[in-house]
């Protein structure tokens, strides 16, 4: 394995691990953790608030699985170098 190799590999483990835990924090139609811990603020700042933090973690969920298919692509390049 090439030092570029590992470096990609690397990254492609934390845009996986983030990527779930993203998509974790992100609350369904029940409500899940993001509206737990977005609950007492909502009651404070007003309803926006939860809006705009499950937006925010859609944005970064779009980034994340962005990336991801990046180095999941560069790592199948590497592999058949």
């Amino acid at each position: 394995m090439s030092i570029l190799s590992i470096v990609v590999n690397i990254f492609h483990i934390l845009f996986a691990v983030s990527l779930i835990v993203i998509v974790l924090l992100q609350s369904g139609k029940q409500a899940g953790l993001s509206g737990a811990i977005a609950g007492g603020a909502e009651t404070f700042f007003g309803k926006n608030k939860g809006r705009t933090i499950d937006a925010l973690l859609s944005k970064y969920t779009t980034v994340a699985a962005i990336f991801f298919i990046i180095t999941s692509i560069a790592l199948e390049l590497l592999i058949n170098k």
